[in-house]
């Protein structure tokens, strides 16, 4: 039983692990955009979550391939979940123009 509750808890921190990465850098993308220098907020970024990311992905292993597995998983179910919350606008936040043009068939 406390093989299960090691691979819940690196599932668990595997998202706690994506959701800083991926909401990291969607805060690093709305402060880098309107910078006077946005290649150091991206290349600073880059190398602050990676370098967390990786001591966490680590740590939460312990040597233990299957606790690094269940961590990435959740850092993926993660990344799947910030994504959609942050890019995804509220039907009644889109302008006209958005709401017209996820509508509009598909044309080769």
């Amino acid at each position: 039983m406390s093989d299960l509750l090691a691979l819940a808890l690196a599932l668990f921190a595997g998202a706690l692990l994506g959701t800083f990465f991926f909401g990291g850098l969607w805060w690093t993308v709305q402060k880098g955009v309107v910078s006077e220098r946005p290649a150091l907020w991206f290349l600073g970024s880059l190398l602050l979550r990676t370098s967390l990311i990786l001591a966490g992905f680590y740590f939460v292993s312990q040597g233990h391939w299957s606790r690094l597995v269940a961590c990435l998983v959740g850092f993926l179910v993660a990344r799947i979940i910030v994504v959609r919350r942050l890019t995804h606008a509220p039907a009644e936040e889109q302008s006209p123009l958005e709401e017209e043009t996820s509508i509009a068939p598909y044309s080769r």
